[in-house]
């Protein structure tokens, strides 16, 4: 079996930022395992497998150890895909996530994409003893959202110093764990990680938006923010805050287009 493979890297205008996903775009849904074995050859923090059903595109994602239930970065990447090499003439894709619902892309001017994602959960807690210790910086105030935590902190400067202990965020109980502070040129940074996924940083994390923008649109008073990502890799976005829905927006290059056999 022969498919189509594609390497974008999202939220970036350049080729080696933002984050690389692959997209295979299949004709019928393989096996889940076979899924991940893919996702495990490719390396990449996503690899986002996509199936066309009527008027809707069926996602699902894989990291290399695990299948998740929402990818920004990836949905990104897949929509360009769609929108630049499948003759798709529509300015929206719908895409459907037996995880996450119903999720819209839409094309817009100048090369921007808009993803258009559920909020997510935002429960104020007293902290977490273990990720503050991996992290070994405390925090001024502690979310949880519905799979990973969010960790506020004073200053850009401060997110920058962190030097996690990935074995020890290893063994917490969440898929990821955010770190944000007001930015000095945006009005939001952060960094993800998710060494429990096999990503021990990643690079530009959209679904991390959806945990994040609900905070910090009541902390800044406005519903339209930018945001940057401190990763090494690096990445903006332009977030929009609806209350039940975000919209984050970026750009995607690609990197690479081939065939894998398997």
């Amino acid at each position: 079996m022969r498919l189509n493979l594609y390497q974008i890297d999202a939220f970036t205008d350049r080729i080696f930022g933002g984050n690389p996903a692959a997209v295979c775009i299949l004709d019928k849904w393989l096996d889940s395992a076979l899924m991940q074995q893919i996702a495990q050859e490719n390396n990449l923090a996503e690899t986002a497998f996509v199936v066309q059903n009527n008027a809707r595109f069926e996602i699902r994602w894989f990291t290399p150890e695990t299948e998740v239930a929402l990818c920004g970065h990836a949905t990104l990447a897949a929509a360009y895909a769609i929108f630049n090499y499948y003759g798709y003439s529509e300015d929206t894709i719908r895409f459907y996530s037996q995880k996450s619902g119903d999720l819209f892309v839409d094309k817009g001017n100048n090369g921007f994409i808009t993803l258009d994602f559920p909020s997510d959960d935002n429960v104020m807690i007293r902290g977490n003893d273990a990720i503050e210790k991996a992290l070994g910086w405390s925090p001024i105030k502690t979310i949880k959202g519905k799979t990973d935590y969010l960790l506020i902190y004073n200053s850009q400067a401060e997110i920058e110093a962190l030097m996690p202990n990935f074995h020890l965020l290893d063994q917490c109980d969440c898929r990821g764990v955010i770190v944000s502070a007001p930015g000095d040129k945006v009005d939001f940074v952060s960094r993800f990680f998710a060494p429990k996924c096999g990503i021990p940083e990643d690079p530009v994390t959209g679904s991390a938006h959806t945990t994040m923008a609900p905070y910090w649109a009541k902390v800044l008073g406005k519903t339209k923010m930018t945001a940057q990502q401190l990763s090494k890799r690096g990445g903006k976005l332009w977030i929009e805050y609806l209350g039940d829905r975000v919209k984050i927006s970026g750009k995607a290059v690609p990197y690479l287009i081939g065939e894998i056999e398997i």
